[in-house]
């Protein structure tokens, strides 16, 4: 099987990964943050040095640094934790499901006031959309950095800088951008969510929320946090609020020996590598293929597209009898297809590092035959 839904989770994971997770499952068998014995200190220190490596990518503080299990947990944590008390949200009109359940959510129950703003493939149009929505009450923004099905870049720091200047909470949801762009707190996010699966190469059941601390998140849980035993009361200190019950440990290791493999090989060489083979890719279809991308805008090494009038589910599936492993669908993502029109889904080509021109090649080829069955 080759992969090409990358942008669901990277798979194959790097070697470096691999031999991380074995060997945090024979070195880290105590609880981190629970006891003051050998193993337990020993993992504590395991947590808190892949706490370091994620605070340093990211540009922020290894204290405002908290791992979760997903990237969809840490926006619910973020939305829920920042809209506690009501107010108005804006989302983008191509967030994930992530973000727009949560707020459709509060929503419906009258626990905030949302609206979403319009993505266009131009970028000055798009930060207009934002900025004709702000209101007096306007508490968060929730942007994607880039779409998951057309993997289109928004403008985020541009709808940062308006937010900034709004004094308004920027939330960003990093799942497909980070590992594959730059991405730093400095670029004007306060909150920025993302998963440690993806483009950061670790296992499956990992994310990160990862803030400026400007913002308090108010905890959607309470447990236990290894400090403060004696109170009834949820600690308000980052991380411990914010991370209640026993933390993946092998998951945070896998995270951190990704996020070296990711600097090691270089965020620029990664990026031109499966650009690359998405440009491949185009290149190869023909024009009964239709492909989702605008001139206008820019995007991340994904592509959505459609053969003809072959429902999205099965073009997949055609391919996966061939040996390739593409999604299809609506991923997740209503309101981007909903922005999109389209009404079967789309088919989606997301390269890793490891994919190569040969792999592609082969896909299109197979691209081709599939409309003469």
């Amino acid at each position: 099987m080759i992969n090409f839904d990358n942008a669901a989770t990277t798979f194959p994971k790097p070697l470096s990964v691999r031999q991380a997770v074995a060997a945090a499952m024979k070195k880290y068998g105590g609880n981190a943050g629970r006891g003051g014995h050998p193993l337990a200190m020993r993992t504590s220190e395991a947590l808190y040095s892949a706490r370091e490596t994620v605070a340093s990518f990211f540009g922020a503080q290894p204290e405002n640094t908290v791992f979760t299990m997903n990237c969809t947990y840490a926006l619910n944590m973020a939305i829920k934790g920042i809209m506690n008390g009501g107010g108005h949200l804006i989302i983008s009109g191509m967030e994930h499901n992530s973000s727009a359940r949560p707020a459709a959510a509060l929503a419906l129950k009258n626990r905030l006031r949302l609206s979403i703003a319009e993505v266009y493939p131009e970028d000055e149009r798009t930060i207009d959309s934002f900025r004709s929505l702000i209101r007096e009450d306007t508490k968060a923004v929730v942007c994607t950095l880039a779409s998951n099905v057309t993997g289109q870049i928004l403008p985020y720091r541009e709808i940062a800088a308006l937010c900034r200047e709004h004094g308004i909470c920027f939330i960003a949801d990093g799942a497909q951008a980070c590992g594959i762009i730059d991405v730093k707190l400095s670029d004007g996010i306060n909150i920025l969510c993302t998963a440690g699966h993806k483009g950061l190469y670790g296992i499956t059941g990992t994310g990160l929320l990862v803030t400026d601390g400007k913002y308090p998140i108010s905890p959607i849980i309470q447990g236990g946090t290894g400090s403060s035993s004696l109170s009834l009361l949820q600690p308000d200190i980052l991380p411990d609020s914010l991370e209640s019950g026993t933390p993946n440990i092998i998951g945070t290791v896998s995270v951190k020996a990704g996020i070296d493999f990711v600097k090691k090989t270089g965020i620029r060489r990664i990026f031109a590598h499966e650009d690359r083979l998405c440009r491949c890719f185009m290149s190869g279809l023909d024009g009964d293929v239709r492909v989702y991308r605008e001139k206008t805008a820019e995007y991340v090494p994904i592509v959505a597209f459609n053969v003809g009038d072959i429902p999205s589910e099965s073009v997949a599936a055609q391919l996966a009898e061939k040996g390739f492993c593409l999604r299809a669908g609506f991923h997740c993502a209503a309101l981007a297809h909903a922005s999109l029109g389209t009404k079967s889904g789309t088919v989606r080509f997301a390269p890793s590092v490891f994919n190569t021109e040969q792999e592609v090649l082969r896909l299109t080829e197979t691209i081709r035959n599939m409309k003469k069955i």
